[in-house]
């Protein structure tokens, strides 16, 4: 069978770093440091998301108005990735890393000691620009990094740490929170992402791979604009915005659905949702492999199918199979997100756009989806109940659907011999 060709870089890295190989010492220290790394984001960003029920009673505050303990956070990540993937671009990645996890950290903490609603908001606004650095330089680190053999299947399997992320911030948040109160969880999440903060210290190999970019405003300006000039990156943007926003709007509002009837669970017993997140890690990181061999193209509308097929189980009156739906749902968003994530910045170097910009354009899009759509479906929850957010999250997926098969249709770029980007030989992408 006739497999993608691979997005091709346009110019040749440097010359003393052809990229780390699986297998080798370094290779898994960056893997496992990422992984880390994307755990310590993923808990610090979701930390109040099960405790959602719990702080519109404790800050006498509508249940559609303590999303924005969330969804202050994600906007405030997407405006920060403006700056800090160009600014990554310029001093490397490394550094953006370390910076991002420490200040991050500092602020959780303070998070717990929120006196007022007002406060807790503007401080989970500063955590998302606190967090920016990590999504900002993550795929471009791997890209400039790992071999490229190696560059799908550890992105996927970042994706996989950030998907643990998630779940181990809900998880520890929601039983803690029933026992001792939101404080205490939001301190217990502030640990657990110093924690992997020093592990990734420990670990992370400097950048050897890493050029930086050009100096001042009209280099900057050109990176942008060639970041949204291409239209298979500017489809892989919306892909991103879609899939998360249908993916958080069930999250957001899962807690909601069952605290009430048919299935009155506890805080504690709502929090245990979240032990489908394994799902989206064996799904990324799956889908990264199968991506390795046949191609994104090929892969990404799959786990749109498996989205929809997940969406459409939570609709049920029966818990077991509203779990499963949400695992599959999981799946599926974690399969688009990890294969999208990757071939950004590989698009982006095949285009001879800067990886860091392109990345900062996906993930700004991603987490003003996260952020605006996570709001209206808190909206849909008190209008319309379950179907309303069904429907919301529906049209997002189906949205990002017809988007992946588009970006079937649309050329490979290829290095030429004088490292010009043409079409690759066979003209666009093969069909399956």
């Amino acid at each position: 069978m006739t497999t993608e060709a691979p997005e091709a870089p346009a110019t040749a890295p440097p010359a003393t770093h052809a990229g780390h190989e699986a297998g080798s010492p370094e290779h898994r220290r960056v893997v496992l440091a990422l992984f880390a790394a994307g755990i310590a984001t993923f808990v610090l960003l979701y930390s109040t998301q099960a405790l959602f029920p719990l702080l519109a009673d404790d800050f006498g505050v509508s249940r559609a108005a303590s999303t924005w303990s969330l969804s202050a956070t994600t906007a405030g990540l997407a405006l920060a990735l403006l700056v800090v993937g160009p600014v990554s671009d310029r001093v490397g990645r490394t550094r953006i890393v370390h910076l991002s996890l420490a200040a991050s950290t500092l602020v959780a903490a303070a998070c717990a000691l929120a006196p007022t609603w007002p406060a807790l908001v503007g401080l989970r606004a500063l955590q998302g620009v606190a967090l920016a650095g990590l999504p900002a330089v993550a795929t471009a680190y791997l890209r400039e990094e790992l071999h490229p053999s190696t560059q799908a299947r550890a992105a996927g399997l970042y994706i996989g740490g950030t998907a643990v992320g998630g779940m181990a911030g809900r998880l520890v948040t929601g039983p803690v929170a029933e026992v001792a109160g939101w404080r205490w969880a939001l301190a217990g999440a502030a640990a657990l992402g110093l924690g992997c903060a020093v592990v990734v210290r420990l670990l992370l190999p400097p950048s050897r791979g890493f050029v930086p970019a050009g100096a001042g405003a009209r280099a900057a300006l050109r990176r942008a604009r060639l970041a949204v000039s291409d239209p298979a990156l500017l489809a892989l943007y919306a892909v991103g915005a879609c899939a998360v926003g249908a993916f958080t709007a069930v999250f957001n509002t899962m807690g909601f659905r069952v605290e009430g009837a048919p299935f009155h669970l506890g805080l504690g017993a709502a929090s245990l949702l979240f032990l489908v997140y394994p799902a989206g890690t064996v799904g990324s990181a799956l889908a990264g492999r199968l991506a390795d061999r046949w191609g994104r193209r090929a892969v990404a509308p799959v786990g749109v199918l498996l989205a929809l097929a997940g969406l459409a189980l939570t609709l049920s009156d029966r818990l077991a199979v509203v779990v499963t739906g949400v695992a599959v749902l999981t799946a599926g968003f974690f399969v688009v997100h990890g294969l999208a994530s990757g071939w950004v910045p590989a698009r982006a170097h095949a285009g001879r756009v800067a990886a860091g910009q392109a990345a900062s354009f996906y993930l700004f899009s991603y987490y003003l989806g996260a952020s605006g759509f996570g709001a209206l479906a808190a909206h849909l929850w008190a209008s319309d109940g379950w179907p309303g957010v069904t429907v919301l999250a529906a049209s997002l997926l189906l949205a990002g659907g017809l988007l992946t098969l588009a970006l079937r249709r649309l050329p490979v770029l290829a290095a030429a011999s004088a490292g010009v980007p043409t079409l690759a030989a066979g003209g666009p992408a093969p069909r399956r």
